[in-house]
């Protein structure tokens, strides 16, 4: 799928919709960043410019020992050597024929002394030649060491001297609070070392991933994020990286909507895995899911539960046998999926929502087999199955 695109108002949007079936759990994501904003569209924080901007993402090294909250102005003191610019070089198809290059420009900051530069995956996606510059102007040539489209995550390698590498520090993106302040820094429209503040506005966002995947626990700031922040830190009082910015809901496209950033805790899992194997591999069930809440569940004669919007062929549930919605109702104004299975608990405990169906599934590795009890008709089942490895 292309990138939405409305040249009159939004270059560069910033999530690619899938045109049908959304891999497991991935339905309610849309409806969550989409619904709630009277059609406010969801922004990658891309640069101006006809290719998708480069961004980056956070670091890990030893925590400091003091607590006490740091101005911006120190934050920023500490930080900013340790953000980069990237700019992205691809290859397209021009509509007259033959190929044209473009460029893009994003955000990142040093993971750690190896050399290794944690972005978003769609910052570098379909690249064929990265550079990355620091804060003294240097530039080195990267290369891809692996990306994750599912977490919107890439990390990076140069080649430099290591007085050029002073890691940030990854917090405990659990122990983050609403109300906590968030600074960002990255290159906004170009503008390298651009620094904004504000509050941690929510948490446990979920928001789509480039593949169409969920992207769990998502941190919303007001902090303004634009065009070029993606793949930069936000970060904490104590200047510690809380999450790597990677999109806006906006109906412009500009800061006058709300940021979103990728949690520290899922950058340390994939930045990890990708510097260890190059590549990061999710359990996948392969349905799209509803929650049906107990307020409504009689009213559409199914059980509370998640139920089963669509079963994408070829994977571990289509194989179990499980079944998609045949319709749907509204209630209360809200829209719902009828006649599927509507999954009740996984391994003998009791979940009731999507969002507790896709974190059950999320624990678990390709290969892992998983039971699920659903309710069909009325009548209660339980199922067998074996997880696979999500697609690309």
């Amino acid at each position: 799928m292309p990138w939405a695109h409305e040249p009159s108002r939004k270059e560069l949007v910033l999530i690619r919709r899938p045109a049908s079936i959304v891999p497991f759990a991935a339905a309610v994501t849309a409806s969550a960043l989409v619904g709630a904003g009277g059609g406010a569209a969801v922004y990658a924080a891309l640069a101006q410019g006809d290719a998708p901007a480069p961004q980056v993402a956070a670091a890990s090294s030893q925590p400091a020992a003091s607590t006490t909250p740091l101005s911006v102005n120190e934050i920023y003191r500490r930080s900013y050597k340790s953000v980069v610019e990237i700019t992205v070089t691809s290859t397209q198809s021009s509509p007259f024929g033959g190929s044209q290059s473009q460029r893009g420009q994003g955000s990142g900051f040093v993971y750690d002394t190896d050399g290794h530069i944690v972005t978003n995956q769609h910052v570098v996606d379909g690249a064929s030649s990265v550079s990355v510059r620091f804060w003294n102007g240097t530039t080195a040539t990267a290369s891809v060491v692996g990306s994750d489209a599912s977490t919107d995550l890439a990390v990076l390698d140069v080649d430099v001297s290591e007085s050029h590498l002073t890691p940030l520090t990854l917090a405990d993106s659990g122990d983050v609070a609403v109300g906590d302040g968030a600074v960002a820094i990255g290159s906004p429209f170009g503008l390298e070392e651009t620094v904004t503040s504000g509050i941690v506005s929510a948490l446990h966002r979920q928001i789509s991933s480039p593949n169409g995947f969920a992207i769990d626990d998502a941190i919303q700031t007001d902090a303004a994020i634009n065009h070029g922040n993606s793949g930069g830190p936000l970060l904490d009082l104590q200047g510690h990286v809380i999450g790597v910015t990677s999109q806006i809901e906006s109906d412009s496209g500009g800061s006058d909507g709300v940021g979103f950033a990728v949690p520290s805790n899922t950058v340390r899992s994939i930045a990890s895995q990708l510097i260890e194997n190059g590549n990061v591999e999710h359990a996948y069930l392969g349905v799209s899911v509803q929650t049906i809440p107990a307020s409504v569940a009689d009213r559409l004669d199914l059980a509370a539960g998640a139920e089963v919007a669509e079963v994408r062929s070829g994977g571990p549930a289509k194989d179990a046998g499980l079944r998609g919605a045949t319709g749907s109702r509204t209630v209360a104004g809200e829209a719902y999926p009828t006649g599927g299975d509507v999954i009740t608990a996984v391994d003998g405990e009791s979940i009731e929502t999507a969002d507790e169906l896709q974190s059950a599934v999320a624990a678990k590795r390709p290969g892992d087999e998983i039971k699920l009890t659903y309710v069909r008709a009325g009548d209660s089942h339980t199922v067998t199955g074996t997880l696979a490895n999500r697609p690309k």
